[in-house]
């Protein structure tokens, strides 16, 4: 074909630096834009089977074109006749030519007709916006996390759209704080929770009802949190209405909580009113759990705390007057204090602890008294040193028994050997009854689950460790009977059991 000489085009470099700087890409992307649609352009002129190339000189904007025909061997399959050849038929031209190689046939510069300027302007501004959206995505995926400004551009049907300058945001409303408003031009504080890539390009989420939005704030307020020597341990929400926050000082001279607050409270102030008077509780962090969640719940007083680490729940014991204020206006102070600490908390009054201990001690003194065959002194006695069960006195060191003031070593004997014989046939009827219902191994040997339980579930149709992870807490409820056990012990046995079954695995077959 015949050959026209490159032309130098340096109006092609000036358009390409100035597409670059406007979108803020690089140069080279915006000229490798321009190059594909050339290509496109050219293989319209000459045949889309063609394997047409095309390229612009970086340095005079010069345009080259060429049609590449692939050297193929002479048994492989030709699938483009137009953009592959043999070895055999091209070494006819190239006696030199290997498969693999190919043959470049330079090409005329085209003059791009109407239809065909419009296809290739579509091209470059295709290819520029996607470069734009990868340049977006690659510059704000690092800024997760991070505390952005912006104007709003538009609200969407309650959403805010934020123009951040080089991208545009969106601020559900969902994530902005009640009863707050915006309009066109507003400036706009929030917190950049998250990044996605998405086929019409990356969507960048903001919030400002995030925990880490007051903690952020905070950080830019008080210079110790930057500097890293207060550290901000748990922050909690009532995003509008109130918060928490937890902190901790790496230098035991400095108060953190004091930092935090302020001069005559200016600190905290700054961040109230960014949060739209949102009440902030700065409360000392401890590693002590039991210290931890008395200071959540101030201003409420404690009098005493039961902890049970397995269940990551303790019991908090609060004067009678101080009940309301424990548990706060709808019950926003022990829910708050739960988020920060990450434990369930039950609030019990000195009255109702008191009568609650009172009826345990009743059940478990029958409880021996039957069993045991014992007169209620006895049974009040075994019930004083912290027995709970029958099982436990079967099982215990027998010293442990005679410690007990008033028993020697035959009476000690005595109750093991009865509370054994009990065991024993409480397992043997247990066992027939099991039997009988079909219950499945796994179910039995539940860590979590007694007997008495065991045969309920069965007799309510739930007979395999697999039928009791498929429960929800109110139907497990419902079988054993709410004073059993609470809603959350509920919720936290049957997530043992899917635990247990694996449903949480990496594969997500069950999940």
């Amino acid at each position: 074909m015949e050959n026209t000489a490159a032309l130098p085009r340096p109006e092609l470099l000036q358009v390409a630096d100035a597409v670059a700087r406007d979108k803020g890409i690089d140069r080279d992307e915006v000229l490798t834009a321009m190059e594909f649609a050339i290509q496109k352009a050219g293989r319209s002129k000459f045949g889309l089977e063609h394997d047409i190339r095309a390229s612009i000189d970086r340095k005079n904007g010069a345009i080259t074109m060429a049609r590449y025909i692939e050297v193929v061997p002479d048994d492989a399959e030709i699938e483009n006749e137009a953009a592959q050849i043999t070895v055999t038929k091209a070494r006819k031209k190239n006696p030199s030519l290997q498969a693999g190689d190919f043959i470049v046939d330079p090409l005329p510069p085209i003059d791009f007709g109407r239809i065909a300027a419009q296809t290739a302007k579509q091209v470059i501004v295709q290819k520029v916006r996607d470069a734009e959206r990868i340049r977006q995505y690659n510059e704000y995926k690092d800024r997760i996390g991070e505390i952005v400004n912006g104007i709003v551009k538009r609200v969407e049907t309650g959403n805010i759209i934020v123009d951040m300058g080089r991208a545009e945001a969106v601020l559900r409303w969902d994530e902005l704080i009640p009863r707050e408003q915006f309009h066109n031009g507003d400036r706009i504080r929030a917190y950049l929770m998250d990044v996605r890539q998405e086929p019409r390009g990356p969507q960048i989420f903001l919030s400002r009802t995030h925990p880490q939005f007051m903690a952020k704030l905070f950080a830019q307020e008080v210079p110790e949190i930057y500097d890293g020597v207060i550290e901000i341990k748990a922050v909690a929400r009532d995003p509008g209405s109130r918060a928490k926050m937890a902190v901790t000082a790496s230098d035991s001279s400095i108060d953190p909580v004091g930092a935090c607050v302020g001069m005559r409270g200016v600190r905290v102030q700054a961040v109230v009113t960014e949060l739209q008077g949102e009440k902030v509780d700065i409360i000392q962090w401890s590693p002590d759990p039991a210290v931890f969640i008395v200071n959540a719940l101030a201003p409420a007083e404690v009098v005493k705390v039961v902890l049970d680490e397995e269940a990551h729940r303790i019991e908090v014991v609060v004067p009678d007057e101080q009940l309301s204020l424990a548990i706060g206006r709808r019950g926003q102070n022990v829910r708050l204090a739960s988020q920060l600490t990450g434990w369930y908390i039950d609030i019990l009054t000195e009255a109702e602890e008191s009568e609650r201990r009172q009826s345990e001690v009743k059940v478990r003194t029958q409880l021996f008294m039957d069993a045991l065959d014992v007169d209620d002194v006895i049974a009040h006695l075994l019930v004083g040193e912290g027995f709970t069960s029958v099982g436990e006195i079967a099982f215990v060191p027998l010293s442990e028994i005679t410690s007990i003031e008033g028993f020697d070593e035959d009476i000690a004997a005595e109750l093991q050997n009865r509370a054994k014989a009990y065991v024993e046939k409480q397992n043997a009827e247990f066992a027939v009854r099991s039997k009988e219902l079909g219950v499945d191994a796994s179910l039995i040997n539940f860590d979590g689950l007694d007997q008495d339980k065991i045969v309920k579930l069965a007799e309510k149709g739930v007979k395999t460790l697999d039928d009791f992870a498929d429960l929800a807490n109110d139907e497990l409820l419902d079988i054993l009977g709410e004073n059993t056990m609470t809603a959350h012990d509920a919720d936290a046995l049957i997530l043992k059991a899917r635990e247990k079954l694996g449903w949480f695995a990496d594969d997500g077959e069950k999940a």
